[in-house]
């Protein structure tokens, strides 16, 4: 990934995929530019940026259309030329999470709903005009898109949704020589996981279920945005990669 700049949002902790994604990056050779949501976490991604070697760190809390139109605007007047956006954000109401899926309330459905899948549709609007060489952008997701995992909720919606604006994406960016793509990882113990009920007995039964007999390593997926994000992964777009040790193959 030399001479390739990739701006990750959504590193929040040493322990998430963006994270992990953003150290594989950099291990390739590529520039690293951090977001952050607000000022109470600019410190610690802040922190986490310079750990990584990032070169730069902009505000964008993705809920406001003006952050993200600011970002496009800033990263611009640097001269920034984008050739990876990656879309590591998701978040819903912990109550939403913890209840049947038939009462999820109408604030909870739009929430999820704004930031795990529609600010794909925003970054992707602001950001691919930066794109000039074309590019890849991904996003990720989980398998409770497409099947009922107890627990995941309304989560499950708003993957289900993200996976379909991927493909959307894909091909109205397709003709500008940008491949979007979402990543399905497997269960993976990260601090947003354990916002899921039960989701220890998750990882034990997919160990136990998964044809490789194991839970998916936090690495495997970092490796696999570093192939989209690369000119590996040249004639890949439109697609869901699954990196869960075979898990979603199983009945």
């Amino acid at each position: 990934m030399e001479g390739k700049t990739a701006i990750v949002l959504g590193v929040w902790n040493k322990w998430s995929i963006a994270y992990a994604i953003a150290q594989a990056f950099v291990r390739e050779g590529a520039t690293l530019l951090l977001t952050y949501q607000n000022e109470r976490a600019k410190p610690t991604v802040e922190e986490l940026g310079q750990t990584l070697g990032a070169s730069g760190l902009f505000p964008c809390e993705v809920q406001q259309q003006a952050d993200i139109d600011k970002l496009a605007e800033a990263l611009q007047a640097q001269g920034r030329k984008l050739d990876v956006v990656v879309h590591s954000l998701a978040a819903a109401k912990h109550e939403d999470l913890n209840q049947p899926f038939a009462n999820t309330s109408r604030d909870g459905f739009q929430f999820a709903l704004d930031v795990s899948a529609y600010s794909l549709v925003a970054i992707a609007k602001a950001l691919s005009p930066l794109m000039t060489d074309g590019g890849a952008i991904m996003t990720m997701t989980y398998l409770g898109s497409t099947r009922v995992v107890p627990g995941y909720n309304m989560m499950g919606v708003a993957k289900a949704a993200l996976e379909a604006e991927m493909r959307y994406l894909a091909s109205e960016l397709g003709p500008n020589k940008i491949r979007v793509n979402a990543i399905s990882a497997g269960a993976i113990k990260t601090i947003s996981a354990r916002g899921i009920k039960d989701f220890s007995k998750l990882l034990d039964f997919a160990a136990q279920h998964a044809p490789l007999r194991r839970n998916t390593d936090i690495a495997e997926v970092a490796d696999t945005a570093v192939f989209l994000g690369s000119d590996l992964g040249r004639g890949v777009t439109g697609n869901v990669i699954y990196v869960d040790a075979g898990f979603h193959i199983m009945g």
